[in-house]
């Protein structure tokens, strides 16, 4: 298990990572903080957990956008107007895939910084 440690909003957070994980997380952590920083900029006052929570609810939209924009369960499809919507293509499914597994990281980073 190895250990990164990222900065959001000027704070230092230490999170275990599998091994080969090390850049992800430092990505995930410096657009998590960039995001951040929009959201503090935008917000007048607020608390660090309030503005944490609210980064983390721009984030969750748009991943609901994103699975929307992509056939995901969140809204329903459009009804077309004559011919049937063809199956999703394989890569349409890759990319929702990818989605649900970045929702579930950002989900395991919350949780981490929740214990931290």
């Amino acid at each position: 298990m190895a250990r990164v440690d990222i900065i959001l909003n000027g704070r230092p957070y230490g999170l275990a990572c599998d091994d080969g994980q090390e850049q992800r997380l430092r990505e995930l952590g410096s657009y998590v903080d960039a995001r951040l920083r929009e959201v503090a900029h935008d917000a007048s006052g607020g608390s660090e957990t309030q503005l944490l929570v609210l980064t983390a609810l721009m984030l969750a939209d748009e991943i609901f956008d994103l699975r929307a924009e992509l056939g995901g369960p969140r809204r329903p499809a459009p009804v077309p107007a004559q011919d049937p919507t063809p199956a999703p293509r394989a890569e349409d499914e890759s990319v929702i895939a990818a989605v649900d597994s970045l929702a579930k990281r950002i989900e395991d980073i919350a949780a981490r910084l929740d214990r931290s």
